[in-house]
């Protein structure tokens, strides 16, 4: 008997005006409020907003998992008409799985880490499907292959330890999609994982859905992400939806300041430091308990109207044919107006080489994390280093700060070698000028000590101030540069927000005037508004202080905006390097091609060319004997790439790329990035004059 086709006319999902909230001890605190969401039959959409704006509590509450102490206080959720708040429990247990699952963005925390692969991929067929072991176990393998795991049988009897992020994600993929569920809810489920991995995941979750007519809720701070998997979306602030509409109009033509803040945050293909400063949103996302009235954006916006926007909740206004808008001055606010940006940074010329490095190896029992990396960084410059987890970039900053010795070659800060000078070795100057802002700042900051305390201790150790005075006023100096309240100096980390955090983290590490800085990954975890103000920060306490920078990340936009020279590492060695707009532009080579191509682009006019990448890293303690990258390479050259070690082309510049490919080749190659509406355009305007 066939399933029957669902009702294209009627949402398979819907929210009602629904309200959430949390019973704490001091009191019902509100989530939620009057949220209204549609998803159609086979339709992708797209729930984006800041950290805390109720984006997962939504998601929790479709699958009536918040907990003991939330609960929702009014509207309706309906699957396929039927009002999940009304079922019982057996039913609800019934549903979850075979008609609606989710994905979670942190797959070790999905995962029974007791039990193997296989086990806990079977108990879905067998409880929603009814299939006995065997038929299970045959039909969760052909999941994993479907949804591309390598070596299925090595997986199905591994523990998700001993699986990468990326894999551990895929099989949650599988276990979500064994039932065939009609309502599919992501949950930020790429935010880990590299670009590389990110681009093969949603194009896996994307060709999957539409195979069995999968409807998706893609919740993601990620707009780049969901203008490339969404076809509509909902903005969320303070929980609340403040606009919906199909992505690409959103996109072209907001229709609410918190929309055109968020772009205003973030780079865009083309953009750079010199050319378009990101402007972060001012202030910070109010509390539950202590929203504004009126507008929960109003203290945040720069439309805000008093004595309109502050006198009483704000209803959905609908502002075209299936598009609405949580703002009351909508027809007045001039939208096409170019938005406000800081002063633009004009380039300054390169100063003197200030790290130097030559040939530098790194091993580890016999494995070679960095393999002969040779590069120079110049004062006052940013030195991006990019590339997929594994590549040996954080191995790299390791051995550059003393945490690590060399294997081999050498690590020039103005002419003395440091490569093989632990820091417990190196004197203090040479510790000072050296720092590093890390990843994660609440692994970093002392949840004992207060924030004054922690930047205080660096500057007594540096003797940067003297005196407890002097002391006092450099902390506040420093709280001033970071762009943080003073008062902050007796608050505890446990009292700031990871962005706050972050900036602690900045503070510390330029309170002893440091030459050079690593940043490592320092953007990654924060939201888009936060990490354009932290982005911005760094640029200007660069400038200021003519602050040498190596920013390590995977995050090739952020590259483009702020890096003068950019080096691409892949599997420990080097496969290209040189500046920025040459880096970014053909000639590539072909890992750069892949990587550039892998990132989300949040423009709808933008048409990026797709090159994907085969296969996984190699590991490094087994390379590949010719180019690491000839096992994973589309224009891999059998005899020559498997087998021998690719030649350094110069292209004039500093930019030099390792690749067998011959030079006409390389240069031949297409751009990544076009913009489609000038594209369109020409192509039209071609038509025209032929019919002519």
């Amino acid at each position: 008997m066939e399933t029957p086709r669902p009702d294209a006319t009627v949402p398979v999902l819907e929210c009602r005006n629904l309200s959430i909230s949390y019973d704490t001890n001091a009191g019902e605190v509100p989530a939620v409020t009057d949220f209204n969401l549609r998803l159609m039959p086979g339709e992708a959409h797209g729930l984006v907003g800041e950290s805390g704006c109720g984006k997962s509590t939504v998601a929790l509450a479709i699958m009536r998992y918040l907990g003991r102490n939330g609960r929702i206080t009014g509207g309706q959720i309906l699957l396929n008409g039927r009002d999940l708040l009304a079922m019982p429990e057996a039913e609800l247990c019934r549903l979850r799985g075979s008609e609606i699952a989710m994905i979670y963005q942190e797959p070790m925390a999905s995962l029974n880490p007791s039990m193997k692969i296989g086990a806990q991929l079977v108990e879905v067929p067998r409880r929603h499907g009814g299939l006995g072991r065997s038929e299970a176990g045959n039909h969760a393998a052909a999941m994993l292959a479907r949804v591309r795991i390598p070596d299925v049988e090595r997986v199905r009897n591994a523990y998700p330890h001993q699986l990468s992020g990326g894999q551990q994600q895929r099989v949650m993929i599988a276990m979500a999609l064994l039932a065939n569920p009609k309502v599919l809810l992501l949950d930020e489920p790429t935010t880990a994982l590299d670009v590389t991995v990110e681009a093969g995941i949603v194009e896996l979750i994307k060709e999957i859905a539409a195979e069995f007519g999968t409807s998706m809720l893609y919740i993601s701070h990620n707009l780049g992400l969901v203008q490339e998997s969404c076809a509509r979306l909902t903005v969320m602030y303070a929980g609340e939806a403040v606009e919906t509409g199909p992505v690409a109009e959103v996109f072209r033509n907001m229709r609410h300041p918190y929309t055109r803040g968020l772009f205003g945050s973030i780079p865009l293909p083309g953009a750079d430091k010199t050319s378009r400063t990101l402007t972060a949103i001012p202030g910070q996302l109010p509390s539950p308990r202590s929203r504004p009235l009126g507008c929960n954006f109003g203290p945040r916006c720069a439309e805000f109207r008093a004595g309109l926007c502050d006198q009483a909740a704000v209803p959905m206004l609908a502002v075209a044919s299936g598009r609405t808008s949580r703002c009351l001055r909508v027809a007045e606010i001039d939208w096409a107006a170019p938005p406000v940006s800081g002063t633009r940074r004009a380039p300054g010329p390169p100063g003197e080489v200030l790290l130097s490095v030559e040939e530098l190896s790194k091993s580890y029992g016999g494995v070679k994390a960095n393999r002969d990396l040779t590069f120079e960084a110049r004062q006052g410059e940013t030195l991006a280093i990019v590339g997929e987890s594994g590549c040996g970039k954080s191995t790299l900053a390791r051995v550059i700060m003393g945490l690590e010795a060399a294997s081999g070659g050498k690590v020039f800060y103005r002419g003395r070698d440091l490569g093989q000078l632990p820091v417990t070795r190196r004197d203090t100057p040479t510790v000072r000028s050296l720092q590093m802002v890390f990843q994660n700042p609440f692994d970093t900051l002392n949840p004992s000590h207060t924030i004054g305390f922690q930047i205080a201790r660096v500057i007594r150790k540096f003797g940067t101030a003297k005196g407890e005075a002097q002391i006092r006023a450099r902390v506040e100096q420093l709280l001033d540069i970071v762009k943080l309240p003073r008062e902050f100096v007796m608050r505890r980390p446990r009292q700031l927000s990871g962005g706050q955090k972050q900036r602690v983290g900045i503070a510390r590490a330029f309170a002893g005037n440091p030459a050079l800085v690593v940043a490592d990954e320092p953007v990654s975890a924060l939201d888009v508004s936060v990490q354009a103000a932290v982005t911005e920060l760094l640029m200007d306490i660069q400038q200021e202080h003519g602050t040498t920078m190596l920013f390590i990340s995977h995050d090739l936009s952020v590259v483009r905006y702020l890096a003068d020279r950019v080096v691409v590492m892949y599997l420990g060695r080097i496969m290209e390097q040189g500046r920025t707009r040459d880096v970014f532009a053909p000639p590539y080579h072909p890992y750069t091609e892949a990587l550039l191509s892998a990132v989300p682009i949040a423009d709808p006019d933008m048409e990026k060319r797709k090159v994907a990448l085969e296969g996984e890293l190699p590991s490094p303690s087994n390379p590949p004997k010719g180019c690491p990258l000839s096992t994973r390479c589309r224009y891999a050259i059998a005899g020559l790439c498997d087998r021998d070690l690719p030649p350094q082309q110069d292209f004039g510049h500093g930019h030099r790329i390792a690749c067998h490919l011959p030079r006409e080749m390389l240069l031949a190659m297409e751009p990544v990035f076009r913009d489609g509406a000038q594209a369109t355009r020409h192509g039209n305007a071609e038509k025209e004059v032929s019919h002519v």
